[in-house]
């Protein structure tokens, strides 16, 4: 379904590119990145425009366009639910959780859990499940994604679309941190909205406006729908939902109510509030108030999702309903080459079929923009969790340069074994590429999310308690994802005959996650009570009811070793301090440091021993918020909640 993409479409693509570079290198060469703070966390430094602008963007990526516009053509509107959730979990992570994380000085998820219960071993265990979520679903999603978007447009081969998407995404990524995504994706926020919006519009306005979508989409099916399902005993196979309208559904159903209620929450929790992908860029704010405005930027913003992905995807139903709601296998393979549906191809055939001249363009641009969005926010916070969870763990005393080269091979690794999982995902994503995403986080997910809340909200949980829940909890996700993807059921309108067990079959994702949340939790109370506490002097500021604590608390390797224990203090300052770098430099010693800059993150002037003063340690831990800002901050979290209840009651 290659479509002639004009000079005038080039043109807008390529000046985008030149935009999104010449911002990116720039980042690149004025980011601090000769330092584990300044490349991670870039140098808590960010406004709350940035950390808005970037949360909303790396949320919105590739699987947006593919996932929820896929979804919502497929059954309405429910989808929306996953982002309007969003805004009541982006304010508990501005009011309850990130006090916490940045009271106590922690740079990513695996540490601040270190922090809150000691030794390694949770610390490793969350980086590993981390890691592997982030090859299986989000980078591999991402790139998927994208590809099959570009596929559907230009023609292009899956694995040349994914080599010129990734090609793109590195250039500034490994070379400029945090600083450079965050200033990259501020500029793609405004061109996401700019070309969403633009799709939104046209979309609606050719199919006579809203009320005439609803009516419209209510009778949405192929041609030859009728005949199949006669055909099949299959009464309702291609046809649209009843209740395509509503957000809140039957617990048989597509997203049941209870699930996206209770389960939902709980993977939402931590994609807003414990994941090291959002979490990063509040953390990287130069104060709590700049960190609360940005993530209520964010939240205010996930309105829009309603419109520039959901409408567009029951638009582009009703307008091509023989290949968006095929409902025979053989024609669907016939028309995207999957058994199961074509509902994910409904954002693209939109775009390639009603946009103008131009306007086509920055719709190109931005879909770009979200996919280069989404996987460099991932890339960095990928690397950030592998480099000081998991290698430095395993070397205690790596320099700064050597912790900078291993976070630029890991992404390399990251994207090859990515790359690799590509045709696995081809496979097993079914007829709606988001229900496969969510499905990997509903059995990963909630044992981490309950060791997150209990470590913050109940100072009695043992690290014995969390890595144990870690270890019991996750394996029994990993059986359930096995299993599900093992033995995928028969698609709809086949006459085989579903032999699955029944917790494949008629427990839903969701529901599994709250099983599995609840299991999480009985087992990290019942095992805390019966394990020795952490004292005191340990949980000062790892937690919400010590958050304000003046003290530091002591940390040792081992917890059984007080005489090894140090406090925050020192921990920091040997977490930023820097290696001696001579006075005097020979003209090839200087050229090969400035080598070294990009790809190790070396800084050449870099020649100061000492870390940061206690002011400045005091400053990266502050949680003091002047009283102005803060009530004017409590206020918008106010309307902001208040909106989404209205939200969810109106379509509920």
């Amino acid at each position: 379904m290659a479509v002639n993409i004009v000079w005038q479409d080039i043109l807008i693509i390529a000046f985008y590119f030149v935009i999104v570079f010449a911002v990116g290198i720039y980042a690149s060469c004025k980011a601090s990145t000769d330092s584990a703070q300044g490349y991670f966390l870039a140098g808590q430094s960010s406004n709350w425009l940035l950390i808005g602008a970037s949360t909303f963007a790396t949320n919105i990526g590739a699987p947006m366009f593919i996932g929820i516009a896929g979804s919502a053509a497929s059954s309405g509107i429910s989808i929306v639910m996953f982002e309007w959730h969003a805004m009541f979990m982006l304010v508990a992570l501005g009011w309850l959780f990130l006090p916490v994380y940045r009271a106590c000085g922690c740079y990513t998820m695996p540490h601040y859990l270190q922090k809150r219960f000691g030794g390694k071993r949770i610390r490793l265990v969350l980086a590993i499940a981390h890691t592997l979520l982030t090859i299986i679903s989000q980078v591999a999603g991402q790139m998927f994604a994208g590809a099959l978007f570009m596929r559907q447009i230009f023609g292009w081969n899956l694995y040349l679309s994914v080599v010129l998407i990734l090609a793109v995404t590195a250039i500034y990524t490994i070379g400029g941190g945090l600083t450079a995504v965050l200033w990259t994706d501020t500029i793609q926020t405004v061109i996401l909205i700019a070309g969403s919006a633009a799709l939104s519009g046209i979309s609606l306005n050719r199919v006579g406006g809203f009320a005439n979508l609803r009516w419209r989409y209510d009778r949405s099916y192929s041609n030859n729908t009728a005949y199949f399902n006669s055909y099949s005993n299959n009464l309702t196979c291609g046809l649209p939902k009843e209740n395509a309208w509503n957000i809140f559904r039957p617990l048989d159903e597509d997203n049941p109510w209870l699930g996206m209620i209770i389960g939902l929450t709980i993977l939402a929790t931590n994609a807003w509030c414990t994941d090291q992908l959002c979490v990063q860029r509040s953390l990287s704010a130069k104060s709590i108030s700049h960190a609360k405005g940005g993530v209520l930027l964010a939240a205010f913003l996930k309105i829009t999702p309603f419109l520039f992905f959901v409408i567009p995807g029951m638009v582009s139903r009703v307008l091509f309903p023989d290949e968006i709601a095929c409902s025979d296998p053989e024609d669907c393979k016939s028309i995207c080459g999957n058994v199961n549906g074509c509902s994910n191809i409904a954002y693209p055939l939109l775009v390639v079929r009603i946009m103008p001249i131009g306007v086509r363009g920055l719709m190109l641009a931005a879909l770009l923009a979200a996919l280069i969005s989404s996987l460099t926010s991932i890339f960095n916070s990928a690397t950030t969790v592998f480099t000081m969870d998991i290698w430095r763990v395993v070397r205690k005393r790596a320099e700064e340069k050597e912790l900078m080269l291993v976070s630029r091979l890991f992404t390399v690794l990251l994207i090859g074994i990515s790359i690799a999982w590509l045709p696995i995902l081809e496979n097993i994503q079914g007829s709606q590429f988001w229900d496969y995403i969510q499905q990997i986080y509903s059995y990963i997910l909630p044992p981490i999310v309950m060791v997150f809340l209990a470590g913050i909200f109940w100072n009695r949980t043992t690290e014995m308690a969390a890595f144990l829940t870690l270890l019991i909890c996750i394996t029994i996700g990993l059986a359930r994802m096995i299993m599900t993807f093992a033995m995928p059921g028969p698609p709809c309108g086949s006459t085989e005959k579903d032999n699955r067990w029944p917790i494949i079959s008629k427990v839903h994702y969701l529901h599994f996650a709250i099983i599995l949340g609840g299991l999480s939790l009985f087992l990290l109370v019942g095992i805390s009570i019966i394990t020795k506490p952490r004292p005191m002097r340990k949980l000062h500021r790892t937690t919400f009811w010590t958050r304000n604590d003046k003290e530091f608390p002591e940390e040792s390797e081992d917890e059984n070793e007080n005489e090894n224990a140090k406090p925050i203090e020192k921990e920091i300052v040997e977490e930023t301090e820097e290696n001696v770098t001579p006075d005097r430099v020979t003209k090839g010693q200087r050229i090969k440091q400035l080598l070294l800059k990009y790809v190790c993150g070396q800084n050449q002037n870099s020649n100061s021993q000492e870390g940061p003063t206690k002011e400045e340690i005091k400053k990266m831990t502050s949680i003091v918020e002047d009283p102005k800002s803060k009530l004017l901050l409590d206020l918008g979290a106010a309307v902001c909640v208040g909106v989404a209840i209205f939200l969810h009651g109106f379509w509920a």
